[in-house]
């Protein structure tokens, strides 16, 4: 506001009234707008006056606020402000009340992402997992049984690829399988907390047998009962490893509960010295089958193997499996893996003469009568549809040693209480 300027020689002079009125309005309005700032500042500091005026009052109107507070408990399972959230187990629940609303978006982008509330109000989750290293937000509303409202928010970023850990398992969800058949994990990153990632993986069968899990170096973990799955039992896999840590800064992101079921008891023994497969189901024999297993130079290894992978045809390459340009044959018929490293029980075509239930000519597979095309009624094709992935083929009496329990699904080379030792749970 402009101020009037006096000069010194009129300074001691008479007013005129007009001026002094003038002065006087003008004082009153600085006055005035001096009080309009201080309670606009008084308003603002959301603390009573400065006096201590009103106290009692605040300290009677929170309680009367917390007593009438929603008794909703509203919880986001991914913690506001955590870096490692799992990318499956997201989740919203209420306690107390019903949730009325939940919305969840990507942070950068504000994109929504789509949920299902549940039908009693109780939870909410995502429909489908959520993108790795991304932030999103949710915001939660509900009421509970009186009406009253509340609300929770969680910001969150989800773990990124480099800090999370997948286990590739067999066998998979709904299938049918052999009596021989073990679950299998092998995980994408070293797992240096064993207990912890197997304490959240639970095996469990109809049977009522006991399931242990037995570690393959610090990525694989196998889980096998003391003696073969019972016929016809149900199995379930429960994993939970979403957010559990399994190495330093190293998260997983799986929850899925997998079954599967176990078929009739097939094992199938063959004798390298008599080259001769005996085919048995439930302890009765229904078939046997002249074979021709490995060459004395190139023996077939004894023990109990599991067919993991069945192809009515494939391609075999003997440089794959160290033995140079000895072979390359690109249709092989009604194959069957038994090892990882290249052992398979499958059918022939091409030998020379007759070689079986008489000799073993083969680089350490077991080899049984074919045709090229895998077409035709022959002892190959027998096999292969009676057979189940799962199956257990024993080898006896080859002058070899016996297959490693790692090599392949092969864990029955084991002896049951090296196999517990073997867990960390």
């Amino acid at each position: 506001m402009e101020q009037p300027v006096i000069s010194p020689d009129t300074a001691a002079q008479p007013q005129p009234r007009t001026q002094q009125l003038r002065r006087t309005n003008r004082l009153r309005a600085i006055a005035g707008m001096s009080a309009l700032l201080l309670g606009a500042l008084t308003l603002t500091a959301c603390g009573g006056s400065a006096s201590g005026a009103g106290k009692d009052d605040k300290k009677g109107s929170d309680a009367a606020a917390a007593k009438d507070a929603s008794t909703l408990k509203i919880t986001i399972s991914a913690k506001n402000g955590s870096s490692n959230a799992g990318i499956n187990g997201t989740a919203v629940t209420a306690q107390g009340g019903k949730l009325t609303q939940v919305t969840m978006v990507e942070a950068q982008t504000n994109k929504a992402v789509e949920g299902a509330l549940a039908a009693d109000g109780l939870s909410w989750k995502p429909t489908a997992k959520l993108d790795r290293g991304t932030q999103y937000k949710i915001m939660a509303t509900g009421k509970d049984d009186k009406g009253r409202p509340a609300t929770e928010n969680s910001s969150f970023t989800t773990v990124t690829t480099k800090n999370s850990f997948i286990g590739t398992y067999t066998p998979d969800d709904g299938s049918t399988v052999g009596v021989g058949m073990p679950v299998s994990f092998n995980f994408d990153k070293q797992i240096t907390d064993k207990k912890a990632v197997q304490s959240h993986i639970t095996v469990s069968s109809s049977s009522g047998q006991q399931v242990v899990g037995h570690w393959f170096g610090a990525d694989r973990l196998d889980f096998r009962p003391q003696d073969y799955w019972k016929a016809g039992s149900k199995v379930t896999m429960k994993i939970a490893l979403d957010g559990v840590q399994g190495a330093n800064g190293v998260y997983g992101v799986q929850s899925k509960t997998v079954t599967f079921t176990i078929g009739r008891n097939q094992v199938s023994t063959v004798d390298a010295k008599t080259q001769q497969m005996t085919v048995q189901q439930d302890g009765k024999t229904i078939k046997t089958i002249p074979v021709s297993t490995g060459s004395s130079e190139h023996t077939t290894y004894n023990g109990q193997m599991v067919i993991s992978e069945k192809f009515t045809e494939t391609r075999m390459n003997g440089a794959t499996v160290n033995f140079g340009g000895e072979y390359d044959i690109k249709d092989v018929p009604h194959a069957m893996r038994l090892s990882e490293s290249g052992t398979f029980i499958h059918g022939n075509y091409w030998y020379k003469g007759d070689p079986f239930g008489n000799e073993g000519t083969s680089h350490g597979c077991v080899g049984l009568r074919d045709v090229q095309g895998a077409q035709g009624d022959t002892p190959a094709k027998w096999f292969f549809d009676h057979t189940l992935i799962g199956d257990v083929v024993t080898v006896k009496g080859s002058p070899d040693k016996t297959i490693a329990p790692d090599n392949g699904l092969n864990g029955w080379n084991m002896g049951w209480s090296e196999w517990q030792a073997g867990s960390a749970a």
